[in-house]
């Protein structure tokens, strides 16, 4: 220890090294804060969680056929079956599957109609496969989509995976608000296509139904008391027409209660060769049902086919009107993409509308001709995104505030506090730093996350003891008669044992972590956080505290 105490000693004496520690400090301060705007170190609230299996949801435009979504499906299995990692696939044609972690918030259990359909994708062990899922994920989207979703026109592919932390129905969710539901779907399209044009932005779809034409079966009443037949009857005959019904029952010995027996029709027999009015009222003529005269009527006699407009479900949340966009971000923080198409909205909008800002990112759109408001609000996977780091922000000046005004009652003095407030901050050098490595040696992005920020956090207490232990023996020493810059270095000296080997525990501890797909950032801010603390303990502190006259 005596070299290293020379060596402090050698800086405070010498005062254009003692700038050269304090300039080298600053540098590396800035440098580190500037990777996140230069995009060097990424942000996000939790990296992806590789898991054993993900969902792939299939919407076709309403009003399709079974036979159509059932096209679909069969492409996007064949494309799955080649993969080697894929143990089996589950596909739930017309519905969603059971529910899941993700699908509690995604919806996936009121899915409902001919149109939809989800293919669930069971993959083999985490420890027997060498690609994460989420990187499967990545590389099988751009495949399915390009292949499957030009076979039915607006067709939409999402692939779906187990969030890591709270779930949310997308990345990134626009709600647009306004009173005209015309409006609203018009301008939900415009969105749509800024995300859709918007860099590392997939599966971007539109929560809304969409009207679409379709044929009604209406019955003449009049003709059919005429016709001498049972309204109930004609129903019955018709369902079972094009769908299917229970017609009888089976008693079981093996069974508590009755069996139902239904009769459904063969597929070319209840589909139709084309959907058009002229096939469908074909296909009424040749059902016939027995009146009560014993004569055989056809049911075109009393049935009218019509094209009529279908009548869309429309959304509303705190009693107003509202059509929700998704979009996922693909392998990396959809806060940037968030800011690009947020900046390309503006520039899309501005010459129709009024373009403000109401709270943080949400823009407030006026019609400059009609006065008509419409509210944008970012919800999502990137509004928990903004709160948490929010909220940790505000846990780490609080934290800052706090122990710098603890060492104010302690010290008696302002600079001392100071010292210590610094050398606790300076640890988040190593903190960004960390990151940045551990992105070179990753196959991923190494994201710093919200488990990062409380790494750097519980690191406040560590800096901030090992710059108390400084302190308190150099002033112990100064009052024993030793000079300032001799006490200082003797007090470096004889102190960093213990503080190299409290973080040297650390450092060890934090290994476990640092491997971890969720709590990594945690691993790695404190390891590279640690040792950064640790420099600047022993050699800016001494710098700063040979500065300062409360000493």
């Amino acid at each position: 220890m005596q070299k290293f105490e020379q060596f402090v000693y050698t800086l405070l004496v010498e005062e254009r090294k003692k700038k050269l520690v304090l300039l080298f400090t600053l540098l590396a301060f800035i440098l580190a804060v500037l990777m996140f705007p230069a995009k060097i170190v990424l942000a996000k609230m939790l990296p992806g969680k590789s898991t054993n299996t993900f969902s792939i949801y299939i919407d076709l435009p309403n009003g399709s056929s079974y036979q159509e979504t059932n096209t679909v499906n069969q492409c996007v299995v064949s494309l799955l079956q080649k993969e080697k990692e894929i143990q089996n696939i589950e596909v739930f044609n017309g519905m969603g599957s059971p529910l899941d972690y993700a699908g509690l918030v995604k919806g996936s259990g009121l899915k409902n109609g001919e149109h939809v359909s989800e293919i669930v994708v069971n993959l083999s062990p985490i420890h027997e496969r060498d690609e994460r899922s989420f990187a499967m994920v990545h590389r099988l989207r751009p495949m399915i989509q390009k292949s499957c979703e030009g076979l039915v026109s607006q067709t939409s592919i999402k692939m779906v995976e187990q969030p890591a932390g709270p779930p949310t129905m997308a990345a990134l969710v626009i709600e647009l608000y306004g009173e005209n539901t015309d409006r609203l779907s018009t301008l939900a399209k415009r969105i749509k296509q800024v995300l859709m044009q918007t860099k590392d932005l997939v599966d971007v779809d539109i929560m809304s139904d969409e009207v679409y034409e379709k044929y009604s079966l209406i019955l003449d009443k009049e003709k059919v008391s005429h016709s001498r037949l049972s309204i109930e009857k004609i129903n019955e005959l018709l369902y079972l027409a094009f769908e299917g019904m229970h017609v009888a029952h089976k008693n079981s010995e093996n069974s508590p209660s009755q069996i139902p027996l239904y009769v459904v029709l063969s597929s070319p027999s209840k589909s139709l060769p084309t959907a058009s009015k002229e096939e469908l009222m074909a296909k009424i003529s040749a059902l016939k049902l027995l009146n009560a005269q014993g004569m055989m009527v056809p049911l075109s006699e009393v049935v009218r086919v019509e094209k009529v407009a279908s009548s869309p479900t429309i959304m509303s949340k705190n009693l107003q009107k509202m059509v929700s966009i998704v979009a996922e971000a693909d392998l990396v923080s959809q806060v940037y993409p968030l800011l690009e198409a947020r900046s390309k909205m503006k520039e899309a909008f501005e010459a129709e509308f009024e373009v403000s800002r109401s709270h943080l990112f949400d823009l407030t759109l006026k019609d400059k001709k009609s006065g008509e408001v419409f509210e944008l609000v970012w919800d999502g996977e990137m509004k928990v995104t903004m709160d948490t780091f929010r909220d940790l922000g505000g846990a780490f000046i609080a934290a800052l505030i706090l122990i710098f005004l603890l060492m104010v009652v302690y010290y008696k003095s302002f600079a001392l506090s100071g010292i210590v407030l610094l050398g606790s901050f300076l640890s988040i050098i190593g903190v960004i730093m960390g990151h940045w490595i551990m992105d070179l040696f990753s196959s991923t992005t190494f994201f710093l996350t919200a488990t990062s920020l409380i790494g750097f956090i519980s690191l406040m207490g560590i800096s901030s003891r090992n710059a108390l232990l400084l302190i308190d023996f150099a002033q112990t020493l100064i009052k024993q008669g030793v000079g300032k810059k001799e006490a200082i270095a003797q007090a470096s000296a004889t102190r960093a044992k213990p503080i190299v080997l409290t973080a040297a525990a650390i450092i060890l501890a934090s290994t476990l972590l640092a491997t971890d797909p969720i709590f990594g950032g945690l691993g790695v801010a404190l390891i590279f956080g640690t040792i950064a603390a640790v420099i600047v303990s022993l050699v800016v502190v001494p710098v700063l505290m040979d500065n300062t006259k409360a000493i």
